[in-house]
């Protein structure tokens, strides 16, 4: 009699307590992303937010690699066609200034060795303590850069430009050994003749090093013998460091010949 009296009770509880309104389909079996019909939502080929710029991808979105301070970094910054010409006399000083403001900052832990302005890209030798430090630094360098560029052309096309200056994430690749870090060397330093702007005009064929390079600091040239260049009256070089890593320093030589002022370096 007890227990009947209970069960009653229980089903008169469950009669007046109030339902929950439940979205329609919400008690249907969980659909796999592939299987929608509709093409919306899941994991597909195709999903997730459209690039904004043309051409393909340069660099993958990934987390960066562990970096070892010993080993020196290649990193390639490239430019949109708005900016233009980046060897062009104001273009060279608005990346000057921002290689000063990144030495004033006083970034101990990421240095540049050794840069070359071309066309549309930037190639940098660079130090740095670890990982972070590098992508800080190069972050750094590109803002500072990106805001002078744009004031630049601002004032050039007589109106306020927007938008990014950099396309895509930079690339960086690790020096590891004597050879590599030798034609690192040539291939930066050098790398004005792989693109023939020594060509493009009078002042270019008769020189020796790339004007928009550091080239000029080097003092491994195989036809200088250590002897470094005279600086020409007014100019004014891009600030370097003074290379801390073994590579940089004289581990290169151990990689094959002292580059030559006259040399073509090839792909890397």
């Amino acid at each position: 009699m007890a227990t009947q009296v209970k069960d009653h009770a229980t089903r008169r509880s469950r009669a007046t307590r109030p339902t929950q309104l439940g979205l329609p389909g919400a008690d249907a079996a969980p659909r796999r992303a592939s299987s929608n019909p509709t093409g919306r939502g899941g994991r597909r080929k195709g999903a997730g937010r459209k690039r904004t710029l043309p051409g393909p991808a340069r660099g993958a979105h990934r987390a960066r690699p562990f970096h070892d301070r010993r080993l020196p970094v290649h990193v390639v910054l490239r430019v949109t066609q708005e900016v233009g010409r980046l060897r062009r006399a104001k273009a060279y000083a608005a990346v000057r200034l921002a290689m000063i403001a990144l030495v004033l900052a006083g970034r101990t832990s990421f240095r540049v060795v050794h840069v070359s302005i071309q066309r549309h890209h930037i190639h940098l030798l660079c130090e740095a303590d670890d990982r972070l430090a590098l992508a800080n630094g190069v972050r750094a360098l590109c803002v500072s850069t990106s805001r002078r560029l744009r004031a630049l052309v601002s004032e050039e096309r007589g109106q306020r430009r927007r938008g990014r200056v950099f396309t895509d994430r930079y690339h960086a690749t690790t020096i590891r050994k004597p050879r590599q870090a030798r034609h690192a060397l040539a291939y930066v330093l050098n790398n004005w003749r792989r693109h023939r702007e020594d060509h493009a005009g009078l002042g270019e064929q008769r020189a020796q090093v790339d004007r928009y390079s550091s080239g000029i600091a080097f003092g491994g040239w195989a036809e200088r013998d250590g002897v470094p260049f005279a600086w020409p009256t007014g100019f004014e070089p891009l600030p370097i460091a003074a290379p801390q890593t073994w590579l940089l320093q004289e581990g290169w030589r151990r990689g094959g010949a002292a580059p030559s002022l006259w040399e073509v370096p090839g792909p890397t």
